[in-house]
């Protein structure tokens, strides 16, 4: 079922304080509490996207630590959520361990607290958290800033997803596993620190929907038009390498339909880059959308912070009704 489609209809009770909530299909909800202090609210778990226990505890935390980062705020406390299959004798609990102990260094280097969980049996594992951070009310982020003019920065490669469909194939060998495990897992703390000193207008994080699919979220939502130039997205060599054999997971094209009837063309693509900029990632990068003037210092501040893959890949046109122009 469509999740738009069951979400169609309901009630939602208004709420002056309420700054964003789910009809924007922003990353967070921001709930203000005073004049200088709001609540950002999320919350993401899925199933194991590598083989070990702690690594994923890792990548799952990041995941989540994420959607508060892109809203520009701080991560303040984290609960566990655990679906996990208590009868399956092959899995014994120093796996449950491995990733909640995975979880609880990363929520700490996000400089977090861990306030609890809740578990649940359920026959496949699944790992997340639930964040509650803080932003300032009038500082806070939304896909919906973004304004004709800004240029568009990518903080981290794309093909996370390819090469999690090629892990799965048994066609990785450990030390591509290792770079992209801790591609997956490192934080956007660093990249959100640089926005805030920078300022930005919008930003999104790239994860289920792709590069097209997030920036189409935020075009809509700011009502404008944006361009992306395909070669300078930053690609991990490897994910290529295995798109050119065709594994490409059915998620991509899933996000190319999507993305299909507001994608302009511009010139012609390789299908597999088009497959690589629809990839759906996990624990991907921060889409950022910042005034022309400030986007070089805002990739000088990124590249001091660790995040040399940092790189300016389109502009925003202007209004418009929603629509990426590919070239």
């Amino acid at each position: 079922m469509d999740l738009a489609e069951a979400l169609k209809g309901l009630k939602l009770v208004k709420d002056p304080n309420l700054l964003v909530g789910i009809e924007g299909s922003d990353d967070a909800g921001v709930y203000k509490l005073t004049d200088d202090l709001a609540l950002v609210q999320t919350v993401d778990f899925f199933t194991p996207i590598v083989n070990d226990p702690y690594d994923f505890g890792r990548i799952a935390a990041t995941n989540a630590l994420s959607d508060v980062y892109a809203m520009g705020g701080k991560p303040l406390t984290a609960m566990n959520i655990v679906c996990y299959p208590i009868k399956d004798k092959a899995m014994d609990s120093s796996v449950l361990r491995a990733i909640l102990e995975g979880g609880l260094d990363t929520i700490h280097k996000a400089e977090a607290v861990l306030v609890g969980g809740h578990s649940v049996e359920d026959p496949e594992l699944k790992y997340g958290l639930s964040v509650t951070g803080v932003v300032h009310p009038k500082k806070f982020l939304a896909n919906s800033g973004s304004r004709e003019g800004d240029i568009l920065v990518l903080t981290k490669p794309l093909g996370t997803g390819i090469l999690a469909t090629a892990l799965k194939a048994k066609f990785l060998d450990k030390p591509v596993i290792s770079r992209i495990t801790d591609l997956m897992a490192a934080l956007n703390k660093d990249a959100a620190e640089a926005m805030a000193e920078v300022g930005v207008n919008a930003c999104t994080d790239v994860t289920g929907f792709g590069l097209l699919g997030h920036a189409l979220e935020m075009a809509r939502a700011s009502n404008v038009s944006m361009r992306i130039y395909a070669d300078k997205v930053p690609l991990i060599p490897e994910a290529q390498k295995y798109a050119d054999m065709g594994l490409i997971p059915a998620g991509s094209y899933a996000n190319q339909n999507f993305c299909s009837q507001d994608l302009d063309v511009e010139s012609e693509i390789d299908p597999v880059v088009l497959a690589l900029l629809t990839d759906a990632q996990t624990s991907g990068g921060l889409l950022i959308s910042v005034p022309a003037e400030r986007a070089p210092r805002l990739v000088q501040k990124l590249e001091d912070r660790n995040t040399p893959a940092a790189s300016i890949i389109g502009e925003v046109l202007g209004k418009g009704p929603g629509l990426i122009k590919l070239c």
